[in-house]
């Protein structure tokens, strides 16, 4: 078999694993909204996962699309796991929460919150 045909090969076998992933999260349910929507609903879902950076917590929204949050422990809550797209993290009104927003979603995740 030629290098070509390993590397694509490699590459079908790689988007299988992804695509059944997904199919087999189910997650806890949280509140998201897209980023110009007005309210938040309950339609997304998260995943925690340890890795060898730390906790990692998978956000999915509804149209199948995720993040990747690593939670830290400076002050920040949660960074970009993988360092795509950066996040901002702000208070939620929401007691307990923070609020997230990544690309074109918010995603209203549990926290534990300093005074």
């Amino acid at each position: 078999m030629g290098v070509g045909k390993s590397l694509g090969l490699a590459a079908l076998l790689l988007l299988a694993a992804c695509g059944s992933a997904k199919d087999d999260a189910t997650g806890d349910p949280i509140d998201c909204r897209l980023a110009d929507a007005p309210r938040f609903e309950r339609i997304c879902t998260i995943d925690r996962v340890d890795s060898p950076d730390g906790r990692v917590i998978v956000a999915r929204g509804p149209d199948g699309g995720f993040r990747r949050l690593l939670i830290v422990k400076d002050g920040r809550g949660v960074i970009a796991a993988d360092g795509a797209v950066p996040v901002t993290v702000r208070p939620s009104d929401e007691p307990g929460h923070i609020e997230v927003a990544a690309g074109e979603m918010v995603y209203r995740l549990p926290a534990k919150v300093a005074p």
